[in-house]
């Protein structure tokens, strides 16, 4: 009967502890993943603005030398991210391959025009930026027209505010509901250990000393749990990575290893504070408020 009794409150232990680790570990992947989201956001939006193409295009009187002139300057300029040029033929080899038809054997000639295909770095794809760009582009007289989406710059622009601070809003919530959760799981931990609590101190042992080996088990789940965590984020990043190589999630090895520490720092500190105000309640309360 006995053994009996010794399984079922270990089965309850091991159960105890595995709701403690499992709690630890969801809700620390998910801020980790979130705080990762928070710092790569400005890339992930860099890098959308930067798929944004400007087009100039130029008049049929516009030599080698004008051309030439202008790669220069667009190489030299602060605000060029890439430039490619495309001649008027390759323009028609592309038009031929998207229509399926030459049409330059109706018209009898090309109508198509020298251009150059421009991505702008990100800091500078903003409504007076791109405005300002697209007046010093005009200043050049062999410059017949410049064409980007407007539309798309405002609306990329106003929608990066709105997701980056509805993020920040929700990574602080779910933070909040985080050190809740981490908190109720180890409370509920101490909770089945009241009475030895309790009868430890009715024989003389000191507070500090009653708290000690609870909160050494709560640290010891708390990293656990963490660690956990941990290797589902690393393997998250290795599977974005592998599958969308262009976003560079690795490459900032420095504010990832960060975020990491912070996990497991995180990790350590809820458990430890959890487990000592969980701790002090008990120790403070009357043996018939046990009950």
């Amino acid at each position: 009967m006995a053994s009996s009794f010794e399984k079922y409150q270990k089965r309850r232990l091991i159960s105890s502890y595995f709701s403690v680790v499992l709690s630890v570990f969801l809700v620390l992947f998910l801020l980790g993943i979130l705080g990762l989201f928070v710092i790569n956001s400005k890339k992930i939006s860099n890098d959308f603005k930067e798929e944004i193409p400007m087009s100039v295009y130029f008049k049929d009187n516009a030599n080698d030398s004008v051309l030439k002139s202008f790669d220069t300057m667009l190489k030299e300029s602060a605000f060029v991210k890439t430039d490619t040029f495309v001649s008027k033929e390759m323009a028609a080899s592309k038009h031929k391959d998207i229509i399926g038809e030459d049409f330059m054997q109706f018209l009898g000639f090309n109508p198509l025009q020298n251009s150059y295909d421009i991505n702008l770095k990100a800091d500078y794809v903003q409504a007076d930026s791109i405005k300002t760009i697209e007046q010093k582009f005009k200043e050049n007289k062999f410059i017949s027209d410049i064409v980007y989406d407007k539309h798309l710059v405002d609306l990329v622009n106003d929608n990066v505010k709105k997701i980056t601070f509805w993020i920040l809003v929700i990574t602080g919530f779910l933070a909040l509901i985080a050190v809740l959760l981490i908190n109720s799981s180890m409370r509920l931990s101490i909770y089945s250990n009241r009475f030895i609590i309790k009868t430890m101190q009715m024989v003389g042992a000191t507070k500090s000393f009653i708290r000690k080996p609870f909160i050494m088990r709560s640290i010891k789940l708390g990293v656990v749990g963490a660690l956990l965590a941990i290797v589902a984020i690393i393997g998250v990043l290795l599977y974005i990575d592998a599958n969308f190589p262009k976003l560079g999630i690795l490459d900032d090895q420095l504010m990832i290893g960060a975020v990491l520490l912070g996990v497991l720092v995180l990790g350590v500190l809820i458990s430890w504070f959890s487990t000592f105000f969980a701790t002090q309640k008990f120790l403070n309360l009357r043996t018939d408020d046990l009950y």
